[in-house]
């Protein structure tokens, strides 16, 4: 027969059959559709790329059931880990519990791990095309990058967030012996893994709990930026009710009936190093607002400020402690055990969940 290249892309409809429904299929470019002229029929050689596409799709559904596979195995037998995992009743140490690495690898003798892994391992067919090779090369990539990053979430959510706070108390225990130990974390100076975790887990605090929560608070609200600022640098606050009086809310400058009193004191610091500035220890801010502002004053100052005031406590229990000539790995160890077997800790952790459910259920101001 003779055969014809097509140079456009071509519609052709299959009826070889009776009764089957009609198919259209656009056939690109570089494909050739062959005719026989000699039999003087339309009857068309099938299309070799389809059942090419078939098991392509076929192996990444199965490829794709697999990982979902591996990862719940995965996740069952971290869960049966007690002592790779923490939870929040856990009493492992919790410099046990690893941060933000990757879950190594399962070494060749796990038969377990190891068959899973090669459930990945897709064989290319000998006598595909190089663009089938490339379409699947692709998949494989997307495929592998899927599983990495499903793992990782795995694993990182295994960090409870009452383990990040027990590193916290544990650091500030250590800097209220040794002021030094905060500005040595952040300036890079310490660089061992138990330091490491401190200072990822202050990021935590930071970035996940307190920050996010203050700016919703702030964009939400009418208040002025002098206002905000204030009471950020005041650490101590204190809101009495007063004689009303209809005035400018000191607060968002609106017209309001103002009867709470705002009372912002204490010594600047540093929110990091939290080290004190003692310029104008003694200053004071009194200011008079309405009612919504001196609501959203309480939530975001106990927001703002609650790590100073979680180091401040540190800071009480180390100096009332009264023990001398002792290393300090030994006394924070102590402290920190005695703090913990007596809640102290874990009442600390409540006041913050309260302080951050306050800030999440705070109403949009009218």
């Amino acid at each position: 027969g003779k055969r014809k290249s097509w140079s456009t892309s071509v519609m052709y409809d299959s009826d070889e059959s009776e009764g089957s429904d009609i198919l259209v299929r656009k056939v690109s470019a570089k494909r050739r559709c062959i005719l026989d002229d000699d039999e003087g029929s339309e009857e068309r050689q099938p299309d070799k790329t389809r059942p090419t596409e078939n098991v392509s799709t076929s192996r990444k559904q199965k490829v794709l059931a697999k990982l979902k596979e591996l990862v719940r195995q995965s996740a069952a037998r971290r869960s049966c880990s007690s002592a790779n995992c923490e939870d929040s009743n856990s009493e492992a140490p919790v410099e046990e519990e690893p941060l933000c690495q990757l879950p190594p690898m399962p070494s060749e003798g796990s038969e377990t791990d190891s068959s899973s892994i090669k459930d990945f391992i897709v064989e290319e067919d000998e006598d595909n095309n190089d663009d089938d090779d490339d379409i699947d090369n692709t998949e494989q990539t997307k495929i592998s990058d899927t599983f990495s990053c499903i793992t990782s979430i795995l694993y990182l959510s295994r960090c409870d967030h009452y383990v990040h706070f027990k590193r916290i108390v544990k650091a500030f225990l250590i800097n209220a012996i040794d002021d030094a130990f905060l500005s040595s974390l952040y300036d890079g100076t310490r660089q061992k893994k138990y330091a490491q975790d401190m200072l990822l887990s202050l990021h935590y605090l930071d970035d996940r709990f307190i920050q996010p929560r203050l700016e919703n608070l702030i964009c939400r609200s009418r208040w002025k930026d002098r206002y905000k600022e204030r009471v950020d640098c005041y650490p101590d606050v204190r809101i009495s009710l007063r004689n009303t009086k209809n005035m400018s809310c000191q607060a968002c400058e609106m017209k309001r009936c103002c009867k709470f009193s705002v009372l912002l004191s204490g010594r600047l610091y540093n929110s990091k190093t939290l080290q004190v500035d003692d310029f104008m220890s003694d200053d004071k801010q009194v200011l008079k607002v309405g009612v919504v502002c001196a609501n959203r004053t309480r939530v975001y100052h106990n927001l703002k400020h609650f790590k100073y005031k979680l180091y401040m406590d540190c800071s009480s229990v180390a100096e009332l402690d009264g023990v001398e000539d002792e290393p300090v790995k030994d006394t924070v160890e102590r402290l920190f055990s005695h703090l913990e077997d007596s809640g102290w800790i874990q009442k600390k952790y409540n006041d913050l969940e309260d302080y951050m459910e306050d800030a999440d259920s705070f109403q949009e101001e009218k």
